[in-house]
């Protein structure tokens, strides 16, 4: 039987980045902490966690920090079945990764049911939907949305469904600087609008449609959904935009489709524990069932090309035409 006060302090250690900062979470001393990381190391004779500034966890320790979370997910799950309602328990801390584009559109739906429930403290951590894999497997949240369709050894991916995303200006700025459409030196002059140095998808969509890579061109670099959309909104460059975020501000006029034959889809994925805590389970049926009726079901067409995306993962890109139905069974995301 491992120690449940060493694993808990283990947790606290790599979630603190510091065995100093755990000792005061802790309310124990320095010594205390390395005492009892020592004691659980040597229990399971291997390294769990790497003495640098920040600590970190090994490839091991991050086994064990899944461990650690699952099991405060279902000791917190059994005491809310346990204590009576007058007098819940504490919300249960977990955290989940979440691409930002998915936090600005779709996602908000899933936060209501889970806030409002009161059965979590959740933290939502935002990153490029091509790297949320990585805070899955180093054990820091119990899922993430990803695009990559491979799970590790020990997760499940479950398909989503796909985000639609199109290429936006205002009709100024298209008049100005693509006079003569999106060709390579307009491509090459023009200002494009870029959520971060991580965002693979602009890039992805110039190679896709001219054949070739494109990548010195002006860049403006504005993390967030909301201010991205502005930037292009404000006639600052163009850029990709979910769809159903830029809808209403084409609806009005303020922005255009510069290549209405010529969208971009991107499969998303819900990767989380292959077993799985009931909480965790819940809340997995609880984003499966929003994705699935708010992203675009995934459909394969003649047009589809799959695209490398940065690190492990591929960002999965389908050139969609007006013309071509984008809906299919719901069985097609269950064959991955």
């Amino acid at each position: 039987m491992l120690d449940r006060d060493q694993l808990e302090t283990f947790a606290v250690v790599i979630e603190q980045q510091s065995f100093e900062k755990a000792a005061t979470a802790l309310s124990i001393t320095r010594g205390a902490v390395s005492q009892r990381i020592k004691a659980l190391e040597e229990s399971l004779s291997t390294v769990l966690v790497l003495r640098d500034r920040p600590v970190s966890p090994t490839p091991a320790g991050e086994v064990l920090l899944r461990h650690v979370k699952a099991l405060r997910i279902l000791e917190g799950s059994a005491l809310q079945e346990l204590v009576p309602r007058p007098k819940p328990h504490a919300p249960v801390p977990l955290s989940i990764a979440v691409n930002a584009d998915s936090l600005a559109t779709w996602f908000p739906e899933v936060l209501k049911e889970l806030l409002l429930s009161q059965l979590v403290a959740l933290e939502v951590i935002a990153d490029d939907q091509d790297h949320t894999s990585q805070l899955l497997s180093r054990g820091e949240v119990i899922g993430c949305i990803s695009t990559s369709p491979k799970a590790a050894d020990g997760f499940v991916a479950e398909c989503l469904g796909a985000m639609e995303y199109r290429c936006y200006s205002t009709s100024e700025f298209a008049q100005s600087a693509f006079p003569d459409g999106l060709t390579v030196p307009s491509v090459l002059a023009a200002p494009a609008v870029l959520f971060n140095r991580k965002d693979s998808l602009h890039d992805d969509f110039l190679k896709s449609r001219f054949g070739f890579s494109i990548d010195r061109y002006a860049k403006h670099f504005l993390p967030s959904p909301v201010a991205l959309l502005e930037g292009v909104a404000m006639g600052a460059g163009y850029g990709l935009i979910p769809s159903t975020q830029a809808q209403p501000l084409v609806d009005s006029g303020r922005l255009i489709d510069l290549c209405p034959n010529h969208g971009v889809m991107v499969d998303l994925y819900w990767h989380h524990w292959e077993l799985e805590p009931p909480l965790a389970h819940d809340i997995t049926a609880l984003i499966v069932k929003v994705a699935q009726r708010e992203l675009v079901s995934r459909a394969v067409d003649d047009s589809v090309k799959v695209v490398a995306g940065s690190g492990d993962s591929a960002t999965r890109l389908r050139h969609v035409s007006p013309l071509v139905a984008c809906d299919k069974a719901k069985a097609d995301c269950n064959t991955h």
